[in-house]
């Protein structure tokens, strides 16, 4: 098993870094002491550059900021010690039944539409159902690797079949916030002022409709399409207990139908796509 390769010019110094994350995570040096069972003495040299810590140390410190394992391999690059998580790519012989795992999941949740995702919500694989509710968007979205997120709000995207665009678009970046607080990644936070960026469709403009009621208890996503609106909720699947970069990162977004309505549409255009197959 061979390690994530961490840069130079991704370390920074050790005591730095335990401090960005600590306070990332609204954490006092008290609070962080009390939690690895340390002293705040400690802690506060360790922070200031005093006392170096042990790899046991860096991987306590790690495990009680809840940091990604992403980080935890930057962090212990800046106590200097070897990265201990590797990251394989999912073509990686070892990775084989991960893949199949996914890919199961995927072809299991048909009729209705499911994906997966990496950190970056760059599509890694998908469904058959979601295949076809992406027809008519500009190729160059389709190119990979694929930003789903653009790819929803971009005007030549799916943005102008989005019924909810504005209360949709909100959800998206308000989830990327959230895991911009998780992982403190930069390119998410660029994505967030993309998405933002994006105009509202002049149908979403003059649509007067308001978004179908589910109870408050979640977003849903209103798509029209040629066979008429479909109402989504979505529910978001992890790996369990990954050692590995890559699976950590990885994320199946499943929706499902909000109606009988779409429940109908989905099954027809499935049974439509397997007859088509089949001539």
């Amino acid at each position: 098993m061979k390690p994530a390769k961490i840069t130079a010019s991704a370390v920074q110094h050790f005591g730095d870094y335990l401090r960005e994350w600590r306070q990332r995570r609204r954490m006092s040096q008290l609070d962080l002491a009390l939690e690895a069972e340390i002293s705040t003495r400690h802690l506060s040299f360790l922070e200031t550059g005093r006392s170096q810590p042990s790899r046991e140390m860096v991987q306590l410190l790690a495990e009680k900021l809840d940091m990604p394992l992403r980080e935890r391999n930057v962090m212990l690059a800046s106590a200097g010690f070897a990265p201990v998580y590797s990251e394989r790519p999912l073509d990686d012989p070892a990775m084989k039944s991960m893949r199949e795992a996914i890919d199961l999941v995927l072809k299991g949740h048909e009729p209705y539409p499911a994906l997966a995702v990496d950190r970056h919500w760059s599509l890694v694989a998908s469904n058959g159902a979601l295949l076809s509710l992406v027809q008519g968007v500009d190729p160059v979205l389709l190119k990979p690797p694929v930003n789903v997120l653009r790819l929803s709000v971009h005007p030549a995207g799916l943005a102008r079949r989005i019924v909810n665009f504005v209360e949709w678009r909100d959800h998206l970046v308000a989830r990327l916030h959230h895991q911009v607080n998780v992982t403190g990644d930069a390119a998410l936070s660029a994505l967030i002022e993309e998405l933002r960026a994006y105009p509202v469709p002049d149908a979403a403009k003059r649509s007067s409709g308001s978004p179908r009621d589910l109870g408050g208890i979640v977003v849903p996503l209103q798509l029209m399409t040629e066979e008429g609106m479909l109402t989504f909720f979505s529910t978001t699947t992890i790996f369990g207990t990954p050692v590995d970069v890559t699976l950590s990162e990885l994320a199946i977004e499943a929706f499902f139908p909000a109606d009988p309505e779409t429940a109908d549409i989905l099954r027809r255009t499935a049974g439509k796509r397997q007859a088509d197959a089949g001539a």
